[in-house]
């Protein structure tokens, strides 16, 4: 009985998380054109990047971007290129280019 309530509690607590992710989804459409401009030169206008250097943003998961975005503009994670464009994006617009690139269909 104790092994049930405990996983109730557990999937309760992740369904709730989800929720959460969910609620903070930024708007992919807004950030189309924000994209082509501050990111299409490395990861390429569809999220594909042609340098292996640069990975592929198409597909990825929308918290997994988001969370990088910060941390390059919190200096968390450091990259030259990719410090300074973080440090030009506010948390909305951060939001809304990690909608758009998972919105895009993955490739390579």
């Amino acid at each position: 009985m104790k092994a049930r309530i405990l996983i109730v509690m557990a999937l309760s607590a992740i369904a709730a998380l989800g929720v959460s992710l969910n609620a903070a989804a930024g708007d992919a459409k807004a950030a189309a054109d924000k994209a082509r401009t501050l990111c299409a030169g490395c990861h390429g206008p569809t999220g594909i990047s042609v340098n292996p250097l640069w990975p592929n943003l198409a597909g990825q998961q929308e918290a997994y971007l988001a969370k990088s975005m910060r941390d390059y503009k919190s200096g968390q994670r450091n990259d030259p290129t990719m410090s300074t464009i973080a440090a030009a994006v506010n948390d909305a617009e951060i939001e809304d280019l990690a909608a758009y690139f998972h919105s895009l269909p993955p490739g390579g």
